[in-house]
């Protein structure tokens, strides 16, 4: 079978790009041919079909010249459209796997696709398909005032990076796609990494047909660690203000016994640093970007790991990582986040953005060690049965060919 998958970034910016590499390996490994549709980048890794890949577009520029600029290409972009035309023309797939493709992309490419009569599947990261912004947050808090199609709350409350031009922008998007062009009923079916988003997409008013298959890793790159030497937790993962790590701050500034490391970059990072030493925060530490086997090791070398979430997280790739080098987690009650973190299985669970509660839960932790490493063994095992890449493949080789019939 040949499979053409399509992702905004060929690289590794977070758990999306993740998830298309990780799919990408085992396709092959099953013998298909993979070929690749994406955007121009300094940071792509490199690939034979970068001839094919739209040129850069930054939307994280402001100002009224540069959105007037890219607002074409974040609607509708031809050129996304006339470049997937040449490159299935050239390598002629069986099928198509969108990923994360809005902005930089555009579902234009949609329309260019069904011209070849394939089918299409459609992997969701995040609430995209129902809210403007992505995450279902407005001015920090959790909101369900798009449900049913009502976009314009977008606007109205400059929902995207608190700008009345990109929410504009965004509102006028979520119109035209889905309910002028209707692009997305081109999609044969989408797949929810977490009962949780598929839950909600539903109560949400999202008509499209949602099927269940989680993230995975492949267990035999992840050598799993159950002690540790030093009582260290780790969070990982981007540094924004809906990952809820200011709550994690202030959870821990009066735990004298614990070491945090924080390991990522993101639009926070200066003011989480700031915070931490206004605190006397002194058993805190930012290590910055880490991949690969440094932030293995900086994994395998803690007690376990938090995620403190305040949004609807899918289904973390942090977890899943944590979970499969024999960490257990502490982590927000929140979106798909308890689908993984079993309450005294494979960790414990707090009411998100409750300082006190995380704050009781760390030490719970921190006092029954040999409870948090049977929670780290039995949170490989969850691995190692369900989110492992042979099972991921079975499922996802039913859902192609479930579309192809």
């Amino acid at each position: 079978m040949k499979i053409l998958l399509a992702n905004k970034f060929f690289f590794i910016k977070g758990g999306a790009e993740n998830s298309i590499f990780l799919t990408a390996k085992v396709l092959k490994k099953g013998g298909h041919e993979v070929s690749f549709f994406s955007m121009r980048h300094s940071r792509n890794m490199p690939s034979k079909y970068d001839k094919y890949f739209v040129s850069n577009v930054d939307y994280k520029k402001n100002g009224l010249r540069n959105a007037v600029r890219v607002s074409h290409k974040l609607l509708y972009s031809f050129e996304a459209k006339r470049n997937i035309v040449k490159l299935i023309k050239d390598e002629k797939p069986d099928i198509v796997h969108l990923n994360n493709i809005y902005h930089q992309l555009s579902p234009s490419i949609l329309h260019a696709i069904k011209q070849f009569d394939l089918p299409v599947v459609m992997s969701l990261r995040d609430y995209k398909m129902v809210c403007a912004s992505y995450l279902r947050l407005s001015n920090g808090k959790l909101c369900n005032a798009c449900r049913n199609g009502n976009y314009y709350h977008c606007y109205l409350a400059s929902c995207v990076k608190n700008s009345r031009l990109k929410s504009l922008l965004s509102t006028v998007e979520m119109y035209l796609h889905h309910k002028i062009l209707r692009i997305y009923d081109l999609v044969d079916v989408f797949i929810s990494p977490s009962q949780s988003l598929k839950s909600n997409l539903k109560e949400m008013g999202f008509k499209g047909k949602v099927v269940y298959l989680p993230n995975f890793v492949d267990t035999n790159n992840f050598v799993p660690k159950f002690n540790y030497k030093q009582k260290t937790i780790v969070y990982f993962g981007r540094l924004s203000r809906e990952k809820g790590l200011e709550t994690l701050i202030d959870a821990v500034k009066d735990i004298k016994d614990v070491y945090l490391k924080i390991v990522g970059e993101g639009p926070l990072k200066n003011d989480l640093e700031e915070r931490a030493q206004k605190g006397n925060n002194r058993n805190i530490r930012f290590l910055g970007y880490k991949t690969g086997e440094q932030l293995k090791h900086e994994i395998r070398e803690s007690m376990f790991t938090v995620l403190p979430s305040e949004c609807y997280e899918n289904n973390p790739r942090s977890i899943i990582e944590a979970f499969a080098l024999g960490k257990s987690a502490l982590a927000s009650r929140i979106g798909g986040i308890p689908e993984l973190v079993k309450d005294g299985e494979t960790g414990i669970t707090f009411e998100p953005g409750n300082i006190g509660d995380l704050t009781e839960k760390l030490i719970v932790m921190l006092k029954n060690p040999d409870k948090v490493s049977q929670m780290g063994k039995s949170a490989r095992k969850m691995i190692e049965k369900k989110y492992n890449a042979e099972s991921h493949y079975d499922n996802l080789m039913k859902i192609y060919k479930s579309v192809m019939i």
